[in-house]
């Protein structure tokens, strides 16, 4: 028969004529990537331009010591709400890309912005709760793959004229510079789907993981110089010991890898627009969050 799935009441759903519970020893970390080119902290921010260009929710299960990301892709329709200023009450609610959650707030307050950004993507992925975020401007990018040394990769796709230092086909340890144009960029209409740039950034991240694994042998306080070079860039919903708390869970961890929803990118009246599959968004949460009644 057809699948279902529903929120019977607050922590229980309804999925294939199952009752499952929200399960309480799981840990969410919603990572936004800003895509104005400028230090999170500076006034000239704060123009409803800012858009949050890649969106990484890290689900941490405590009780197996492992650890999923899924990539939500920037374009994906749900809800955004419209906040007043000083984010107190929604002025409107629309269907649109997740992506300007982050704009739709009158008034400068990143941490309003993040939330927005937090609470569309719990509507999308059916209620789940978002517990801490953290948005970085691109320059983490830069900053966080130098302090590294570099990241090595094979690059993928063709940057003819856009960074001809990033040779298709060719493993390449990239600096910072490079690692920013490699994630960042999105060439003509080839890609104006967003869905090949978010296969570079899933290789970038996988990439980087590595790379900070081989540090942080070498090295135990490696992470706190990590989180020290990006410290500028970056705006977290808590204090530094709890990001430390978090970046050290996520080495510890078991790293399942990286998951994104199916869907369908259709060009809308303007932009691209990303129909997320419902069976597939039903299918993760209850995969990643929820324990059969």
């Amino acid at each position: 028969g057809k699948f279902a799935g529903s929120v019977t009441e607050y922590g229980v759903i309804t999925y294939n004529g199952i009752e499952y519970e929200y399960r309480d020893d799981i840990e969410t970390f919603l990572v936004l990537g800003l895509d104005k080119y400028i230090d999170a902290t500076s006034a000239e921010s704060h123009d409803g331009s800012v858009q949050a260009d890649f969106l990484l929710l890290f689900v941490f299960d405590n009780k197996t010591k492992q650890t999923t990301a899924i990539h939500i892709n920037r374009d994906t329709l749900t809800k955004v709400n419209k906040l007043a200023i000083g984010g107190t009450s929604i002025v409107e609610s629309y269907t649109k890309q997740i992506a300007l959650a982050y704009s739709y707030v009158d008034g400068d307050n990143d941490k309003i912005r993040c939330r927005n950004t937090k609470d569309s993507v719990e509507y999308l992925l059916k209620g789940i709760k978002v517990n801490h975020y953290f948005s970085l401007t691109m320059e983490a990018v830069i900053a966080s793959c130098d302090a590294v040394g570099g990241v090595e990769l094979t690059v993928v796709g063709d940057f003819a004229g856009i960074d001809d230092s990033l040779i298709e086909g060719e493993t390449l340890t990239l600096s910072g510079e490079q690692a920013l144009r490699y994630v960042r960029t999105r060439y003509g209409l080839e890609d104006s789907s967003n869905s090949t740039r978010m296969e570079r950034q899933q290789q970038y991240i996988n990439a980087l993981h590595d790379k900070i694994d081989a540090h942080m042998d070498a090295d135990a306080e490696f992470l706190v110089k990590l989180v020290d070079a990006i410290d500028d860039y970056v705006v977290y919903d808590s204090s530094d010991q709890k990001m430390l708390k978090l970046a050290e869970k996520f080495e510890d961890y078991e790293f399942l890898g990286i998951r994104e929803l199916d869907g369908e990118a259709i060009l809308g009246e303007e932009f691209i627009e990303f129909h997320p599959d419902e069976e597939s968004i039903w299918k993760i949460v209850v995969e990643l969050f929820y324990s059969p009644k």
